[in-house]
């Protein structure tokens, strides 16, 4: 969705028509009718378009969000449910199919929109105009921490709300009592005059005729029953139990294996192979060439692994053959030295006047930061099973965005998307990786070719060397401090903007800012990380606003706190980090605190880390962690999320490094692209405010700030700064 901007969105969603949707309906009248071939079955029968109740009167809610392993499919139910004011317990989800009638409107909504105090008149264009849109685009993407804020709150919400009052009206009518006088608790309808009670279903079939209100009553938090509260994750017990399916858990008859070998720099193609080696292995089927990559197709994957190691191929040369992470850093800092000293950059952010304070001062604290690319190393490679025949393509895989991957492996083939289907499946790690579709077109290319279905499997290496990588940046600053110490002008220069576009900018009262960024595109291609520049730019606004503060010789969490006056709930955020986080405690001998405050998917986090540094060796010990998403509709899914972000985050801020040598990833497995180990893992302390405000999200917003907290922290300890990532590159005890 990069590409998108609000005012771009807008305007194409209002080209695209001006139907009526709100999760429920994209033109006046009931969708239902034509999505139930897709999703229901049986006595089951689809309500609106995310609700379907089956004659023993268990309800199904219909997600249009993908499950690995952040447990949204069970909170976005949760939010359904109780605003049907469904029984828990007769209650399940099933994952929306990749059909064109499930693109997410709900999501664009809350990205482009996101202010619920629309006129009510304007919300039928407004969100068919969105789902139209999401439609053209293929938009069914899980990411931006969207799935509560998004889809949940515009789609899940409203459809459960409009099911019980459609549920409620066909009651009614049958009753024939005055809909006032009804009641819904636990999946039953209520008429206390007459003593009436009947489950949902016995409505099912009359409310299914009915248009679905766009705006119907939604329940204020003090009515809620389910949400807020901490229910089992349906996603669990076959994930304990073994029979959760995977992408790599797919088979179907008289499959075959492939592994595949990729150009190893970027943008480089297959000139030739020698493959006799390879073909008079036992067990080998095909070996299949495409533009830029070989690959083994055979009987078994491991004896696919072992001949696609004899295949001898010749890749063509490039501009990029001698790259590496050495030069590209050089190139970043020629290109940010020349905007400086031209004056031309990209505006990104302007407040008052930064140039002209800063040319008339006599003292201009300047820094400079820069992180390394980051791959996605999700536990699961990436995999997909695809069949192709005569008459289209079949494809199981797991996926961030199934309608998007069913359009993209349809372009690729050179067919109709009619003619593709597309099975979604968990996924063991996606962080963003997973909404890339190129496993896939492999998938389907190699298995048109070699005339079989297929299960395309990476190696850990390929994996790794073939990512779409989080981008490496370098981020310059220049600020002057007022008499106080209170910063009075914020520069920042930087390379690469990509998304969200607020991500350099800071929530503090700096009353002179500029940001602005250069272009200096390298060959390496990048993707979205968890986060995405949130995990750069949080990095590099915490640690120099913190710098600041020692500059200023004031404690950086009071010296944060001066500069959030006229910002309340950033305040309370940050004060109760600092209170469950004991800041006033003094720490022994070589420990220290750091502190972050970030703003991010519409949640605010706070996080204090504190370590203990012995020579070079860094000890996380402790992190706590206080955010404020608006409401946590799942407590413990919110404390996950924030404990996976911070591991996340963390594990990159110790280890982190894709390097560049001729061209080329050096790192292929964990032995050189490390994670966080069990030995590393501090206590995370997770607090939760519910302020009511609007809801945000909690996938993304735990990885940003503890980057800097963690150098910060260190700093404290050792009087050391770090600017630049991952720590594992510095030894500390020699440190200036």
């Amino acid at each position: 969705m990069g590409k998108w901007t609000r005012r771009g969105f807008i305007g194409a969603g209002l080209l695209g028509g001006g139907a009526l949707v709100v999760g429920v309906a994209i033109r006046p009248g009931q969708r239902a009718p034509e999505l139930a071939p897709f999703v229901a079955d049986g006595d089951e029968t689809l309500v609106n378009a995310f609700v379907k109740i089956d004659a023993n009167n268990h309800i199904t809610a219909i997600v249009a969000h993908s499950e690995m392993g952040q447990g949204a499919q069970t909170a976005l139910t949760q939010m359904l449910a109780d605003e049907m004011d469904a029984d828990w317990d007769n209650v399940s989800f099933m994952e929306a199919p990749a059909e064109d009638g499930y693109a997410n409107g709900p999501m664009a909504r809350g990205f482009i929109l996101p202010d619920p105090q629309i006129p009510k008149v304007l919300i039928p264009t407004l969100d068919g105009a969105l789902q139209k849109v999401s439609e053209m685009i293929h938009l069914q993407i899980t990411g931006g921490s969207t799935s509560i804020r998004a889809t949940g709150v515009f789609g899940m919400r409203v459809a459960g709300a409009a099911a019980r009052e459609m549920l409620m009206t066909a009651a009614a009518e049958t009753w024939q009592v005055p809909l006032a006088e009804l009641t819904t608790e636990n999946s039953h309808i209520l008429h206390a005059a007459s003593n009436k009670r009947a489950p949902y279903a016995e409505f099912a079939e009359q409310a299914a005729s009915y248009t679905p209100p766009n705006d119907p009553t939604l329940k204020t938090p003090d009515q809620f029953k389910i949400m807020g509260t901490s229910r089992p994750r349906r996603d669990i017990p076959a994930k304990v139990d073994g029979t959760a399916q995977f992408g790599m858990d797919a088979s179907v008859e008289g499959m075959k294996y492939a592994t595949i070998m990729a150009a190893p720099v970027f943008g480089a193609t297959l000139e030739s192979v020698d493959d006799s080696a390879a073909r008079a292995m036992p067990g080998v089927v095909d070996v299949v060439t495409l533009d830029d990559a070989v690959a083994v197709v055979a009987d078994g994957y491991w004896q696919a692994k072992q001949a696609l190691a004899k295949v001898k191929p010749t890749w063509s040369r490039t501009d990029n053959d001698l790259q590496s992470t050495q030069g590209i850093f050089e190139q970043f800092d020629r290109d940010l030295r020349a905007a400086r000293d031209s004056g031309e950059s990209n505006d990104d952010l302007s407040i008052g006047d930064a140039d002209a304070v800063i040319a008339g001062a006599g003292n201009v604290i300047e820094r400079s930061y820069r992180v390394p690319y980051l791959a996605h190393s999700c536990m699961e490679p990436m995999n997909a099973l695809a069949h192709v025949t005569d008459q289209g393509c079949e494809i199981w895989t797991g996926s961030q965005n199934p309608l998007g991957f069913r359009y993209s492996v349809a372009d690729a083939l050179e067919i109709d998307a009619e003619q593709v289907t597309f099975h979604n499946f968990q996924m063991g790690g996606g962080f963003g990786r997973r909404a890339t579709p190129d496993y896939a077109i492999q998938a389907a290319k190699i298995s048109r070719a070699s005339g079989h279905p297929v299960k395309l499997i990476w190696s850990r290496e390929e994996d790794v060397r073939h990512d779409h990588y989080r981008p490496a940046f370098t981020s310059t600053f220049r600020a002057v401090l007022a008499d106080n110490g209170k910063p009075e002008a914020w520069d920042n220069l930087y390379v690469d903007k990509h998304e969200p576009a607020e991500a350099p900018h800071i929530p503090y009262a700096v009353p002179h800012q500029k940001v602005h960024y250069i272009d200096s595109k390298t060959h390496v291609p990048f993707g979205p990380w968890r986060s995405v520049d949130h995990s750069q730019h949080g990095f590099f606004t915490e640690s120099f606003i913190d710098e600041l503060a020692y500059e200023a010789g004031q404690d950086p969490y009071q010296y944060r706190r001066s500069l959030l006056s006229d910002q309340p709930r950033l305040l309370k955020v940050l004060d109760e980090t600092a209170a469950k986080a004991d800041w006033d405690t003094p720490l022994g001998p070589n420990r220290g605190r750091g502190i972050s405050l970030q703003q991010s998917f519409g949640s605010i986090v706070g996080e204090v880390v504190e370590v203990t540094v012995d020579g070079s060796d860094v000890s996380v010990d402790r992190v706590v962690v206080v955010v404020d998403a608006g409401y946590a509709v799942s407590p413990d899914g919110m404390v996950a999320q924030m404990e996976s972000g911070v591991v996340y985050g963390l594990s990159a801020a110790l280890h982190g490094e894709i390097n560049i040598e001729q061209g080329q990833v050096v790192e292929g497995n964990f032995d050189t692209y490390s994670a966080l180990r069990m030995n590393e893992m501090p206590v995370i302390e997770t607090h939760i405010i519910n302020s009511l405000e609007a809801w945000g999200g909690a996938g993304e917003p735990g990885t940003p700030g503890i980057a800097p907290a963690l150098t910060n922290a260190i700093f404290a300890a050792t009087g050391k700064r770090i600017r630049e990532l991952p720590l594992s590159r510095f030894e500390l005890d020699s440190l200036a």
